[in-house]
């Protein structure tokens, strides 16, 4: 659950909304014929309907430590691995295609977030300790990362920046979108009709 959120909104409303928010994503790339959604979770009671062997357990660690591990455990079985993050309802689909194609020529693909952070990250290898001393959660994250994958030694490309939702006034924005049809998210719509109705 976004903290920041939920301290603007309450956490139960926060709850229901990662859950729509996680929800709209999976289906995203369920969508993709030549994706394989995978859940990477701290618990194995996640409410999608997912069947078992595509819910994977992150681990401990760090934000780091816990994707590096995904990662790996994902290029095991696939040329390619991109990881995304649950906050991103109504991502566009072609960007997904977009970091798979970037991945076609480049080690590594980035989608940079406007806040400095990141919304998704492509491998086609991985090397040990890839993520160490990153600042998570700062406006330096994207760059700071973008930095340790060229000096492992990884060819980087970028797609178009998104934006996640940590804020109400990211959530005001994608209200917005989701009211002019720019972005498809429709269980986060259903929630955020039920759950903050305009006056």
């Amino acid at each position: 659950m976004k903290t920041r959120l939920a301290s603007a909104i309450g956490s139960v409303a926060a709850a229901e909304l990662a859950r729509a928010f996680l929800l709209d994503t999976w289906r995203t790339i369920e969508r993709r014929a030549w994706a394989r959604p995978i859940l990477a979770t701290t618990d194995f009671d996640s409410g999608l309907p997912a069947p078992p062997s595509s819910v994977w357990l992150q681990g401990d660690g760090d934000l780091g430590d816990r994707l590096e591990r995904i990662l790996v455990r994902a290029l095991r079985d696939s040329a390619i691995a991109i990881a995304i993050g649950a906050d991103s309802p109504g991502l566009p689909a072609p960007l997904l295609d977009d970091a798979r194609a970037a991945l076609s020529t480049h080690d590594a693909v980035v989608g940079p977030a406007v806040d400095g952070g990141f919304y998704l990250l492509g491998l086609r290898r991985c090397p040990p300790d890839l993520f160490a001393n990153i600042p998570w959660s700062t406006p330096a994250t994207c760059e700071r990362t973008i930095a340790g994958l060229r000096r492992a030694g990884l060819r980087v490309a970028q797609i178009a920046p998104w934006f996640d939702v940590d804020t109400v006034e990211d959530l005001a924005r994608l209200r917005r979108l989701l009211a002019t049809h720019e972005v498809e998210a429709p269980e986060t719509a259903r929630v955020l009709s039920s759950k903050f109705r305009r006056p």
